[in-house]
């Protein structure tokens, strides 16, 4: 297994194919290093004596001890420890863990090659578990790289003007195949090792072409990854650990990049590309309800500090948004506990979260977003986006009147309330914040897309001869 120092120096001996700001850059730009913090975070937990057994686990076919976010799920208890790590994860970071989706994009590809191969008698689940020995082996990082650049929204992919529009094969030979297109909105892509591509959609036996599933190492020749990088706040002098995290999120571009046939786990079975994205769809949901409780342990933190530090602690609604935000948080991970002891065993023998639990879980996670940072603004008042620079807390002119003005209950010293109302500025006026508040209403599916999938999955049917028999109607 890799040390958090050993990750850091596997991304400075990659090829520079990244871009930010019109310009080329490094893995190790300054940019890009809060992102690589959190990654860190993965890292020194599975050397943690408080925190290894929930981040590490043994490989069933190896022996080897790995990381969980390297590992396949084949049981209800693995899923729910990958939820419960996910959920302590992105409480170290402050928000999104980030690796999951990795997790998530190694059990899906276990369960559609696998299908896949029944289904045709091809090679993809062989040549899957020899990428997975690799990736476990040198516990690596992968992005999922799903969603399209898409074009017209109204039309498939075969329908649109630019076929490129999404990710497509454009030619193959005896050695691999040459793919093109770019993709969109791909989280840690700029420190990750591997680049996992798969379909973001169903197709028709007029679309083979888009229907591709590859591995591809992330600095390959003629892929471009154009990076956006956020992260809270610098501070200058009160420094704090959130400070030091963040995130990056890319389009990547496919400029006829060449993919090897033993990287190759899809490629034109055209029934299996919306199986493929259902099923990462349906895995990172449920992770979704380890991360999302997360965040509303930090929004509960910050509204029972903040009604600390101003002497209105035991109010009525005060009590009533933690409360309610207390329901939220476990009613999203009750729902990631049901989704991982309602699991379906698959062919390959990973176990699928059952899809009700995991779409409405994540659905709610996404509906309460601004709500629950709403209640933040409400009881943090106006002061943390209007108060004066770092620096004027410390002046030596200004200091004076900074500390007998900041301070609120005065059991409080100044320094604490000024440290929580900087975080709160953090966490609601940044432009972090902007960032992470969308993803969290869209990361993984919006509820839109929730919705989509409890309409398919749920047998409302049912519910209405629940009621026939009730009401005496007889068909």
């Amino acid at each position: 297994m890799r040390t958090s120092e050993d990750y850091v120096e596997s991304l400075r001996a990659m090829r520079p194919n990244v871009r930010m700001g019109g310009e080329s850059v490094r893995r190790d730009d300054a940019r890009i290093e809060p992102g690589i913090n959190v990654m860190r975070i993965t890292y020194d937990a599975a050397t943690d004596p408080e925190l290894e057994e929930l981040f590490t686990t043994t490989c069933p076919d190896t022996g080897k001890k790995i990381s969980r976010f390297c590992a396949l799920c084949r049981s209800s208890d693995d899923l729910l420890k990958k939820q419960k790590m996910i959920r302590t994860g992105a409480r170290l970071s402050g928000f999104c863990i980030q690796r999951c989706m990795g997790t998530d994009t190694m059990n899906a590809l276990s369960v559609t090659t696998k299908d896949i191969d029944d289904a045709h008698g091809t090679e993809y689940y062989a040549r899957f578990r020899e990428f997975l020995r690799r990736y476990q082996d040198e516990d690596q990082i992968a992005a999922a790289v799903m969603t399209d650049a898409k074009g017209d929204r109204a039309k498939r992919p075969h329908e649109q003007v630019d076929p490129d529009l999404h990710v497509r094969v454009v030619s193959q030979n005896k050695d691999g195949i040459i793919v093109r297109g770019a993709k969109a909105d791909i989280t840690m892509a700029s420190y990750c090792h591997e680049l996992v591509v798969f379909p973001t959609r169903s197709l028709t036996k007029d679309e083979k072409q888009w229907a591709v599933t590859f591995a591809i190492p992330a600095d390959t020749k003629n892929l471009h990854i154009i990076n956006r990088a956020t992260a809270p706040r610098q501070r200058k002098i009160l420094k704090a650990p959130l400070n030091t995290y963040g995130s990056s999120d890319a389009l990547v571009v496919f400029d006829d990049v060449f993919v090897p046939w033993d990287r190759v786990f899809m490629c034109g079975e055209h029934e299996f590309a919306g199986t493929m994205a259902l099923t990462f769809s349906q895995c990172h949901r449920h992770s979704y309800c380890g991360c999302k409780p997360a965040v509303d342990d930090i929004v509960m933190g910050l509204i029972a500090l903040a009604a600390e530090y101003y002497g209105v602690e035991g109010k009525s609604h005060i009590r009533e948004k933690l409360c309610h935000l207390a329901g939220t948080a476990e009613l999203i991970f009750a729902a990631g506990i049901a989704g991982a002891v309602n699991s379906t065993k698959s062919a390959s023998g990973v176990h699928v979260p059952d899809a009700i639990y995991a779409n409405v879980g994540r659905r709610l996670a996404g509906e309460s977003t601004y709500e629950a940072w709403g209640m933040v603004a409400d009881v943090a008042g106006g002061f943390p986006v209007t108060m004066p620079f770092e620096e004027d807390y410390f002046d030596p002119t200004t200091r004076p009147w900074m500390e007998k003005y900041t301070v609120r209950n005065p059991k409080i010293s100044a320094e604490k309330i000024h440290r929580l109302q900087r975080t709160i500025s953090d966490y609601l006026a940044s432009s972090w914040a902007g960032v992470w508040q969308v993803a969290a209403v869209h990361g993984g599916g919006s509820p839109a897309m929730e919705t989509v999938a409890i309409a398919s999955n749920y047998d409302f049917n049912e519910r209405k001869n629940i009621v026939k028999r009730l009401a005496g109607i007889e068909d």
